[in-house]
């Protein structure tokens, strides 16, 4: 019988966290590492993949850029050999459109043997110090077994729908992440309702606006009391940082809890520019036409759905600062409700190597563990309750992957920076005292 091959490292989901792993991996000796994903390809969001919309962080926050600059899987690098170097200098503009850096990111997975598409893991166990990981080619069904001592979660997050929206015709109910897959039937309809106060829901509702026709009405209905842009000063960008992760990570978990609740406009909100888009396109209609067939209105929460005789559906919401309660009757919705994270079934086998909270989340190390030990399983956006929302951001996915490899490995590989910030987050260390003089 012969040996089976034993990696340093085996991630699960091949989004851009574990993409990034990937790049930052492929040069180091001392890892061998190989990555599923149960999808055919490489593919980020396809269904917001608009022809205008950018990212709403910078060019830099590129699969390895952050963690090196040097990295021939930079942005940069896939300009210069895809021969378009010039024309994005000459552009001027450091958020990159969408629809680029998802070919970017294709760009990087073909380039990278260690990513193996159209493998579904099945399983995973844990048996003589090794993680056994059972996984099915997606096409061939042919099942392969591969040993590794570490893993790295990088499933990602799912589409989150209230629980009501189960209830009712499927096909009239939609979430944003599945937008553009069914942009063409949405437009036929007569009237169409979107909920929700994001940067997803508002591309959504510009781009209705933009190839909808006469006869099309739209309703867009928001939670908070105003669509508030996403806050971008200088300062609220140092959240994203080092020094942040250390101060919220070691908040007691009720602090954590609260703070997120606040933190919304600084990762939840529409891209300022976006905002203007809207209105200035509601004011062009207006000139032609007073009766522009649409209607916004924020501080609505909506309660449920249900189907209507009529063939439509009925929503259920209340005017939240008035507590009034409404009906609107709507052809189809689309649910710009965000995404959440779902643990995995194949987990089910290594549940007694998982750390949890007595709530059951994962309990997250400084440096990204979830195991019992601290350095064998590592999350990727999961771990938003342990270290704030800007474990979503793409801008710090190079750093959480230097913080991992350098666990791996067991030395500074990736220089990791501790303070960045200008800022103090909590009591600096000059004025902390273990006693009070009075």
């Amino acid at each position: 019988m012969s040996t089976p091959q034993i990696y340093t490292v085996a991630g699960i989901g091949i989004g851009p966290f574990n993409l990034g792993l990937a790049a930052l991996t492929a040069p180091l000796k001392e890892i061998k590492a190989i990555f599923f994903d149960q999808s055919d390809e490489f593919n980020w969001h396809p269904g917001l993949l608009f022809s205008n919309a950018t990212l709403q962080t910078p060019f830099l926050c590129d699969c390895v850029t952050m963690a090196d600059p040097t990295s021939p899987y930079s942005f940069l690098n896939f300009l210069k050999e895809t021969g378009r170097l010039y024309k994005f200098f000459i552009r001027e503009n450091f958020f990159v459109l969408r629809k680029e850096y998802n070919r970017y990111c294709k760009w990087v997975a073909t380039q990278l043997p260690a990513c193996k598409f159209s493998h579904q893991v099945l399983l995973v166990t844990y048996t003589a110090g090794l993680y056994e990981i059972t996984v099915q080619h997606t096409a061939t069904k042919v099942i392969s077994t591969y040993y590794a001592e570490k893993l790295v979660l990088g499933t990602g997050t799912v589409p989150a729908m209230p629980a009501f929206s189960a209830t009712v015709n499927g096909s009239q109910v939609v979430h944003t992440a599945n937008y553009l897959h069914q942009r063409a039937s949405l437009l036929e309809r007569n009237s169409v309702t979107l909920i929700g106060s994001g940067q997803s829901a508002a591309e959504v509702f510009y781009d209705l606006l933009q190839h909808r026709s006469g006869h099309l009405s739209l309703n867009w209905f928001t939670r908070p009391d105003r669509f508030f842009p996403m806050e971008y000063s200088k300062l609220t960008l140092e959240l994203t940082s080092p020094d942040f992760v250390d101060y919220f990570h070691g908040m007691p978990a009720r602090k954590r809890k609260d703070m997120l609740k606040q933190q919304q406009s600084q990762f939840k909100g529409i891209n300022y520019s976006l905002i203007n888009d809207i209105y200035d396109a509601l004011y062009e209609m207006s000139v032609e036409d007073e009766n522009v067939r649409v209607n916004i209105q924020p501080g609505v929460q909506l309660n449920d759905i249900r189907d209507h005789a009529t063939g439509g559906l009925e929503l259920n919401l209340e005017e939240l600062a008035q507590q009034q309660s409404f009906t609107v009757y709507t052809d189809a919705v689309i649910l710009g409700t965000g995404y959440k994270y779902h643990e995995p079934a194949f987990l089910e086998g290594i549940q007694e190597r998982i750390a949890r909270n007595s709530d059951g989340s994962f309990k997250v190390h400084r440096h990204y563990a979830i195991d019992q030990n601290g350095n064998e399983i590592f999350v990727q956006n999961a771990e938003t309750h342990t270290h704030s929302l800007i474990s979503t951001d793409l801008g710090m996915g190079a750093y959480r992957n230097s913080c991992i490899i350098n666990q791996i490995v067991g030395r500074e590989v990736y220089k990791t920076e501790t303070r960045i910030a200008f800022q103090d987050f909590g009591v600096p260390a000059s004025l902390r005292s273990t006693a009070v003089i009075s």
